[in-house]
């Protein structure tokens, strides 16, 4: 009884927002006075990467917003027949209408244009065309309470994309640089956070590598590549793992348990191995 009466209470708040909606004006824009900080998501260097550069499928990928007032707390990428479409799943039903531009153009737009949010149960979720990741995404956002529209920027991270996703063009890996059987040393970059590396080194055997890697601490208990933990290949010195290495020249996603901030927390860096720099030991 108590769930029918829920749901029913839920039904009709529904209608209720909609019949609002219906009723709104949507050619309005938010004004300075009333937006909080923005933050400017594309990192110099990045370089767009477009549907070509992928295979078709449906891939998890992160996506960072210029608004700390926008929470996307999930991203699945579809490729297909040319086009990138994200699926942002959203914290709230706070914003019905999402448009593929600026805050004026949508004040504009008609609103068969409008990018409208949709349900599926309890989650709440917006069908987003991208023209292109690791480039900003100009997004507006009408807000349900405010009745005006917010400029967005939108990042879709390519360094996210598991390897499944990328073309076998755009890999750099062990056999199109035809590195035999042998230990070699190598530069790497660590980015997301404070640790630094010490040292990498590459282990190929069997045409699959390997890289040693040395963190500047001992507070790291294991990483995760590829959804697999990897514990310390040393109880001395410095945290020390040997971790599957799928391609060089892209940044690879590493999940880092740092015990550095009691409880231990994970967070999330990149890693990326310059083909450049390889040489025999």
């Amino acid at each position: 009884m108590k769930r029918t009466a829920m749901a029913l209470i839920v039904a009709l708040a529904l209608a209720v927002s909609a019949c609002a909606l219906a009723e709104a004006d949507l050619s309005g824009v938010a004004d300075a006075s009333i937006m909080t900080d923005v933050v400017d998501v594309v990192e110099e260097g990045m370089v767009p990467v477009t549907c070509e550069s992928l295979n078709e499928g449906v891939y998890e990928v992160a996506v960072e917003s210029s608004s700390s007032m926008f929470k996307i707390v999930g991203c699945e990428l579809t490729v297909a027949d040319g086009k990138m479409v994200a699926k942002l799943v959203m914290k709230s039903d706070a914003y019905p209408y999402l448009y593929p531009g600026t805050a004026e153009e949508a004040a504009q737009a008609d609103e068969a244009d409008l990018v409208a949010l949709e349900q599926a149960g309890d989650e709440y979720f917006f069908t987003f065309p991208v023209p292109a990741l690791d480039a900003g995404v100009d997004c507006a956002a009408f807000s349900a309470r405010k009745q005006v529209w917010y400029p967005r920027t939108l990042l879709f991270r390519a360094d996210s994309l598991s390897e499944a996703a990328w073309s076998a063009a755009e890999l750099v890996t062990v056999e199109t640089l035809g590195l035999a059987d042998g230990e070699y040393t190598v530069e790497a970059a660590l980015e997301g956070g404070r640790a630094k590396l010490e040292s990498a080194s590459l282990t190929v055997k069997d045409g699959a590598c390997t890289a040693d890697i040395v963190f500047g601490t001992k507070k790291i208990d294991y990483v995760i590549v590829d959804g697999e933990k990897y514990l310390p290949t040393s109880g001395e010195g410095n945290a020390a793992f040997t971790i599957p290495v799928t391609g060089f020249d892209r940044k690879l996603p590493i999940t880092v348990d740092s015990t550095a901030i009691l409880p231990a927390t994970e967070v999330q860096y990149t890693i990326c191995f310059d083909s450049a720099t390889i040489s025999g030991k």
